[in-house]
Order: structure tokens, then C-alpha cells, then sequence
């Protein structure tokens, strides 16, 4: 494993990795000794890894992240909360928990493929995203279009006006932060 990795770091594009943790029938898949022991080998080259899980999965993420203190993680989708069903209580105490580790980010995309696909409206989003500015702050979350799969639900400029015009409010410094720069320094991108 540590060779492929050497290998992938002289390739300056790749900058993290993640795995489909959703499609795995377990789980706590996450916590297994051999995923977790390459998980434990990102840091070393720098890698990030994205957390690409389902809401029944958030539950067993502290557990996982805490075994990483050094290792950058994002969760992508905002871990696919119930938006069509408006189910939030669970979903939103898991991210609370989650948030407690500094080196945990969120990643703000994937809503519109959880809603009711042909009759959404901005404020059933509303909800989900008070709690992961609550969470996480404006320092540790970053926006993700979701593109192409966001296309089942909503066009790419649709998915962008939901997150902008949640955020309208908010100083240019944080917006700024929330559509670019967190991402630069999550993903390392100042050399690319």
C-alpha cells in the first residue's frame, strides 16, 4: 500500500482519496484494521480523505475519525440527511458529535438527490444547513456541486443558487471561505 501511495504522491492532481463507504452492505465498514490501516497512512503523504457515507453510517464516524487525529476528513453530502422526509433529529445530533473533532470538515453538496426530485423548494434546505453552520462553523465547511449526479434533481445552477442564496447574508470574507479557500487548504491546492 505504502508504494502505491509514494507513487501517487509524485502525481501533484491527486490530493486525497475516498472510498464508497455508503455501498458497503456493513456498516461500521470503516472500522475494519486493514481499511483503517491504510487510513492511517494517508497523513504521512498528505493525503485527505473524503467520508462518503449515508446517515445510518455517521454514528460509527467518531469512532473512526478519533483513531486520526493528524488526518484531514471531510464529510461529503452532508452524509445524506432524509431532506425529502425532513427526518433531522438523529442526522443533526451524529453531526453535532462529528464536529467535536477539528480535523473534520463538511462538505455542503448532495442535497437536491435527498429531497423530493421534482418539487424541492430552497427553505427544505434550510434546516440541514443551520445545523452544519452551527456545527462546523464557516471555517470548516466547503461547497461541492455534486455535478453530474446532481442533474437527477436540479440543474448545476440550481444547486449553486441554493447554497448562495443561503449564505447572501453572510460577509464576503466567509463566503469567500465556504466556496474557495477552504477548499484550497483542505485539498492542498496552493501548488497545483
Amino acid at each position: 500500500l505504502e508504494m502505491k501511495l509514494e507513487h501517487y504522491k509524485k502525481h501533484p492532481i491527486i490530493k486525497g482519496f475516498r472510498h464508497v463507504l455508503q455501498a458497503e452492505t456493513d456498516r461500521k465498514f470503516m472500522l475494519d484494521p486493514q481499511f483503517m490501516k491504510g487510513i492511517g497512512l494517508l497523513s504521512k503523504y498528505n493525503f485527505t480523505y473524503d467520508i462518503l457515507i449515508y446517515t445510518d453510517q455517521l454514528q460509527y464516524i467518531n469512532k473512526f475519525v478519533a483513531e486520526f487525529p493528524e488526518q484531514k476528513f471531510v464529510i461529503d453530502h452532508l452524509a445524506k440527511p432524509n431532506i425529502k422526509e425532513k427526518s433531522i433529529e438523529e442526522w443533526e445530533s451524529d453531526i453535532y458529535a462529528v464536529s467535536e473533532y477539528e480535523n473534520v470538515y463538511c462538505k455542503i453538496s448532495g442535497m437536491v438527490t435527498e429531497t423530493d426530485w421534482k418539487h424541492w423548494e430552497q427553505h427544505d434546505f434550510t434546516p440541514y444547513l443551520d445545523t452544519i453552520v452551527n456545527a462546523f462553523g464557516t471555517d470548516r465547511i466547503m461547497f461541492g456541486s455534486d455535478w453530474p449526479v446532481c442533474l437527477v434533481a436540479a440543474t448545476y445552477k440550481n444547486v449553486v443558487e441554493i447554497v448562495s442564496n443561503y449564505f447572501f447574508s453572510f460577509s464576503s470574507t466567509e463566503q469567500s471561505k465556504i466556496f474557495r479557500d477552504n477548499a484550497i487548504y483542505f485539498y492542498n491546492l496552493n501548488n497545483v
